[in-house]
């Protein structure tokens, strides 16, 4: 009961803070920004660890930079996450752009449905929010619960507020089945660690060897739906560009982990790119190889040849 009312005061709390303008969120992430780095320390471990595992090219002082730019990010992701609750239409397109959505659309006019793979970089919650606004499909995020269920609730709205039908991970089939009918858009998290059980397929992504989920590429090749890769690009402090780029139009001309070598290396030129908008806070390395599926064979790029 305690633990129920504390996640509604953290709920109310929230929702008040949301009400703030971003200009005032900001200076509340500037502090917060010094409080996760310097006293708290948040995960600062876990970011080294993964940033000179990443990275093992770069200079101390190279990484540390890079981490100093990340945690200054997240603080601003923490608030933009915030302001979701109250984020108007107007304010949320002004904010996220989309670039080459007419290649997406050009599907979704001819009543046929399509494949989004996304990663968490840059505000990616802001982004599965915009797409419910910007294009004509019906548009399914894939998400994973979160244990507390009052802010799983409170999640829930907020990612659905601009007409985005929320899908939970094991209901993805049935949910594809469903609007099976209808033009579609399916948003998929590819860059997430799978289970220890279903970490079945691992590849080179970042220096490490990683597990990679299979889920998107199943589907892709189930359904012969394109797969494009959201390719978000940070202009500055709230404001997105998303890149919609085809990574493979004929699933079902592909061999198998194809698809899956294709984003995962796609993921990782962006990473490399612009390092700090990826999440190095979370722990995607916690599982190590065991036996290993045997990997695509790829071309001089390092995308697979039927993946583009």
């Amino acid at each position: 009961m305690i633990n129920k009312s504390l996640s509604f005061l953290g709920i109310f709390l929230l929702n008040a803070l949301s009400l703030l303008p971003l200009f005032l969120l900001y200076r509340l992430a500037d502090a917060f920004y010094l409080l996760i780095f310097y006293v708290v320390k948040y995960r600062r471990k876990v970011v080294k660890e993964n940033l000179y595992n990443a990275f093992p090219n770069k200079s101390a002082a190279e990484l540390n930079t890079i981490e100093k730019e990340y945690y200054k990010f997240l603080s601003s992701l923490f608030v933009e996450i915030i302001k979701m609750k109250s984020i108007s239409k107007k304010e949320l397109n002004k904010r996220v752009k989309f670039k080459n959505a007419d290649l997406v659309e050009a599907y979704l006019q001819n009543k046929e449905s399509v494949l989004f793979c996304a990663s968490h970089y840059g505000n990616y919650e802001w982004v599965c929010m915009a797409i419910g606004l910007n294009f004509s499909g019906q548009h399914y995020p894939i998400y994973k619960p979160l244990s507390s269920e009052a802010f799983d609730h409170w999640f829930f709205k907020m990612r659905s507020k601009f007409g985005n039908n929320m899908v939970a991970m094991r209901q993805t089939l049935r949910a594809i089945q469903a609007s099976k009918n209808s033009a579609s858009m399916f948003t998929f998290g590819s860059d997430q660690a799978p289970s220890k059980e279903e970490s079945i397929y691992w590849t080179n992504f970042l220096n490490q060897e990683t597990s990679v989920q299979l889920g998107i590429e199943k589907i892709a090749k189930k359904t012969n739906r394109p797969v494009f890769y959201l390719k978000i690009n940070y202009l500055k402090r709230g404001y997105y560009e998303v890149d919609c780029v085809p990574i493979c139009l004929h699933p079902d001309q592909t061999q198998e982990f194809e698809i899956t070598e294709a984003h995962t290396h796609f993921l990782e030129e962006m990473i490399e790119d612009k390092p700090a908008y990826w999440l190095w806070s979370h722990r995607r390395w916690k599982y190590k190889p065991g036996n290993k599926a045997n990997k695509t064979t790829e071309n001089n790029s390092g995308v697979p040849a039927n993946c583009a």
